[in-house]
């Protein structure tokens, strides 16, 4: 927290000016989880466009290793974490299915960065969410979320099946858990700080970013 008392210390804000918001994404594939991690760690009762599966859309919502599922995200889910006074993480959980990825343009607009999380049960769901990020420039994590009953796979190698550099932080989480969803976020937030550090130094240095 020194870094905080050092920016108020030289940047003081304005007597009742309106906090700073920052922007994250929650995303991965369809019921990876998204929902339930929004819901678990925001301060005020989640905004979610939540329906009802039916069976019309059983081909193109396949259950395969999410059987239990019964409802699927259709636009958004919203949640809100009060920092400290002068900041706001407002979180945006992106639709997972594929019909519904026109959104992710408008929902990513502003956002410092994403929580991409991961069901080992259905690894391959989160590529689309990674390939995405990547092709933006826009920093992410993988959080792996651990689904009671399904394999429990190393870091290491879920970077490996993904195709993840080295760079990219891949953690652990359960989304049930507002203590691990929040460990999640800070992990993200390390991340971004890492990345501006050494995006700072390389310009001071004169070499190219």
């Amino acid at each position: 927290m020194a870094c905080v008392n050092d920016c108020d210390t030289h940047a003081p804000e304005a007597v009742g000016a309106p906090p700073a918001t920052l922007k994250i994404l929650v995303a991965g594939g369809f019921g990876a989880g998204k929902t339930t991690f929004v819901g678990a760690v925001s301060e005020i009762e989640p905004l979610s466009t939540e329906e009802l599966l039916s069976g019309v859309g059983a081909s193109s919502d396949p259950l395969h290793g999410v059987e239990e599922k019964t409802t699927t995200t259709v636009a958004l889910d919203f949640g809100r974490i009060t920092l400290d006074e002068r900041h706001v993480l407002y979180l945006f959980g992106t639709p997972g299915q594929h019909r519904f990825w026109f959104l992710w343009e408008e929902l990513c607009a502003g956002a410092l960065g994403a929580v991409v999380l991961a069901d080992t049960r259905r690894l391959a769901d989160c590529f689309p969410a990674v390939d995405f990020f990547e092709r933006r420039g826009i920093a992410f994590i993988v959080a792996v979320n651990e689904f009671d009953g399904g394999h429990r796979y190393g870091p290491d190698e879920v970077r490996e099946a993904v195709g993840l550099g080295p760079e990219v932080p891949v953690v652990r989480c359960d989304a049930r858990l507002a203590s691990s969803g929040t460990g999640a976020l800070a992990a993200l937030v390390r991340h971004l700080l890492c990345m501006s550090t050494a995006s700072s130094s390389s310009s001071e240095s004169g070499e190219p970013l």
